[in-house]
């Protein structure tokens, strides 16, 4: 079983909620750090699971209000290559990202590859990756 941290956008998104379903319970654990009551043991938590799951998923959206999550993955993909996994999703309930942001999102996009690291475009992709990863493919640290 592959253990993997659900990071990226909160501030309300949905997008953990549609993807858990999808993910085979059987060969994937997901870590939910969205909690309601946000206090130091939830942080503990998160940190926790950010530093020892075998992988760490940064889903980025534009209903995002902060920029912390583009800093995590960033500052993930340099120190944890080959197990960070991002997805944009470039509209969201009617949202976009626009202008000058959208162009940097394109330009985030990139260079999260070059650096090594799984970029998708949908949660489709992100549940098909996970449900058919085989033992060979998880580098280990």
């Amino acid at each position: 079983m592959y253990t993997v941290f659900l990071g990226g956008t909160c501030n309300g998104s949905t997008w953990r909620d549609e993807l858990i379903p999808k993910l085979d319970p059987a060969r994937v654990s997901a870590f939910n750090p969205v909690v309601e009551d946000w206090n130091e043991q939830a942080q503990a938590e998160e940190d926790y699971h950010k530093e020892n799951d075998d992988f760490t998923l940064y889903v980025l959206t534009p209903e995002m209000t902060g920029v912390y999550s583009v800093f995590e993955v960033a500052m993930d993909s340099c120190k944890r290559p080959g197990r960070v996994v991002a997805c944009i999703l470039e509209e969201r309930d009617g949202k976009t990202f626009e202008g000058q942001v959208a162009k940097n999102m394109k330009k985030i996009k990139k260079d999260l590859v070059k650096n090594g690291t799984l970029v998708f475009d949908n949660l489709d992709q992100i549940a098909m990756f996970f449900n058919t990863l085989q033992d060979k493919q998880v580098p280990h640290m």
